[in-house]
């Protein structure tokens, strides 16, 4: 979101960050420690190349990328995505994200997506927002449903990831919604 970038929340073990090229060491382990975690749920970048086409799309107009960092380490804890933002009537975009090892069942990606959804909400003026989960990813499925997501449907194969299309559960959750959770 370019120049115009708010200051970014912080919660009781973790805060936002926007990503950097200068994360892009830290990053870059963190995603090959992470490869069993990710499987075939996502993509990672995994290479310099892969990760410097992360912050270009990181840096374009309708997406907004954070890093969550655990405050007593600074280390990465995982990833959200708020990707093709569009304005206008439609007020709305999608949500993806990843953990990091040893980050993962920590509750801290719970935390960061909470205080992500938080700016989309009340900073960003958005909407509405959509997370799309394959089925066997209970975790994610966990997380999405207890962060007050409305199951919308199912979507067969939906996208490519890991070499194969993949089916995917399909979640919403309004800035109505939002308001309405009693979140942490």
């Amino acid at each position: 979101m370019g120049e115009d970038r708010q200051p970014l929340p912080r919660g009781a073990r973790c805060f936002l960050a926007y990503p950097q090229t200068d994360d892009r060491t830290e990053f870059l382990a963190a995603v090959s420690q992470s490869l069993d975690l990710h499987a075939p749920w996502v993509a990672a970048p995994c290479t310099t190349q892969a990760f410097a086409s992360f912050l270009e799309r990181a840096r374009q107009p309708d997406q907004v990328s954070f890093l969550i960092r655990k405050n007593d380490s600074l280390a990465m804890a995982g990833v959200i995505n708020f990707s093709q933002i569009v304005r206008g009537l439609f007020q709305s975009s999608y949500l993806g994200f990843y953990a990091f090892r040893p980050a993962s069942g920590q509750g801290i990606m719970c935390e960061g997506l909470e205080l992500a959804l938080r700016y989309y909400f009340e900073t960003l003026g958005l909407h509405r927002i959509e997370a799309n989960v394959q089925p066997n990813n209970a975790r994610s499925l966990a997380l999405v449903k207890r962060l007050g997501f409305r199951y919308e449907g199912f979507s067969p194969k939906y996208l490519f990831i890991d070499g194969a299309w993949r089916d995917h559960e399909r979640f919403a959750l309004t800035a109505e919604d939002f308001a309405s959770l009693k979140l942490s």
